[in-house]
């Protein structure tokens, strides 16, 4: 219903879907000028840059466009309107993300891929067959393990009424670390994201292999094929969560 209803007014969809890719392509604009004037940032280049920033744009994208509205539980809980959607015939949480659903957001994902098929373009990789496979799995695993992070802030709204900036943090705030390589980072940050709330599964693990880079906690290589087992794990929890939240819910009483 909402696809058909954006899909009306074709040219506002357009201009809404550009608008969407030109606002966040602006974070690749700024690391593009920052190297205007250094040759590498944190020993990665460019091209090895552009390869984090559009592996983890077009996940975190992919994820935002199927389960991005899970955001707006904490306002249908104050208001109790989530009492219309516990009597439908329908799974809550498929209801939840499909509410406003913003077709324009397919421009995150389409300048992710941008960025990402520049990259992979540009840079001088052996690729071998396992490389090549690990580029689509990487961006459908890091879509999965940001769609599980939703899912667990969404569960975490029927506690808090309204914590999306909470989720937020983890999901653009996540993405925005991901960007930029893991040697300019702390170790303690690297562990957290790595074995608390697996981000490093995103994009860092699968691009270090592709690259041919160590990872600087010194794990071995075949941890990036890794990623979807890791999402599937992560999404077990998140699911876990959402069906408490969701039997916890005692509604506005009005």
């Amino acid at each position: 219903m909402w696809i058909r209803s954006t899909m009306t007014y074709r040219a506002s969809f357009a201009l809404a879907a550009f608008g969407n890719a030109a606002i966040t392509l602006l974070d690749f604009v700024a690391i593009f000028i920052m190297f205007s004037h250094v040759d590498a940032l944190g020993g990665f280049t460019l091209p090895e840059i552009a390869l984090l920033y559009g592996s983890c744009s077009a996940s975190l994208g992919l994820a935002d466009l199927l389960m991005g509205n899970t955001d707006r539980i904490g306002a249908r809980i104050r208001d109790g309107s989530l009492d219309t959607m516990l009597v439908r015939p329908v799974p809550v949480l498929a209801q939840v993300a499909a509410d406003r659903f913003a077709l324009r957001r397919l421009g995150r994902v389409l300048q992710g891929l941008g960025v990402l098929g520049w990259a992979v373009w540009t840079l001088d990789v052996d690729w071998t067959a396992g490389k090549v496979l690990m580029v689509p799995v990487m961006i459908v695993a890091g879509a999965a393990i940001f769609a599980a992070v939703m899912v667990t802030g969404a569960a975490f709204q029927f506690i808090a009424g309204d914590a999306a900036e909470v989720q937020n943090s983890f999901t653009y705030g996540g993405c925005t670390m991901l960007q930029y390589p893991p040697t300019v980072f702390g170790k303690d940050l690297l562990r957290g994201v790595t074995f608390i709330v697996p981000l490093a599964f995103v994009n860092w693990l699968p691009a270090l292999y592709v690259l041919g880079r160590p990872d600087p906690l010194g794990l071995p290589g075949w941890v990036a094929y890794l990623s979807p087992l890791v999402a599937f794990v992560v999404f077990l929890p998140a699911s876990l969560a959402w069906r408490a939240g969701v039997r916890s819910y005692r509604s506005t009483g009005s």
